[in-house]
């Protein structure tokens, strides 16, 4: 797996973890919801992930979205 497929499939697990903590013990959850939106608008435009960075410095095999 590389950088970039792990960086979409961690996104999704904690927006789907979020969503259902939200659902079952507090509406405060989708504030996480929200950031990781808003990290991966931001990675749009910029290139620049904090968990690529760190997934590349561990040694994963870089894909074609991340800098």
């Amino acid at each position: 797996m590389n950088i970039d497929r792990f960086v979409f499939a961690f996104a999704g697990f904690v927006v789907l973890l979020s969503a259902l903590l939200a659902w079952t013990v507090s509406p405060y959850w989708l504030l996480l919801t929200a950031f990781v939106g808003l990290n991966m608008f931001q990675a749009a435009f910029t290139g620049f992930c904090p968990l690529a960075k760190i997934l590349k410095a561990v040694g994963l095999k870089p894909g074609h979205a991340f800098k």
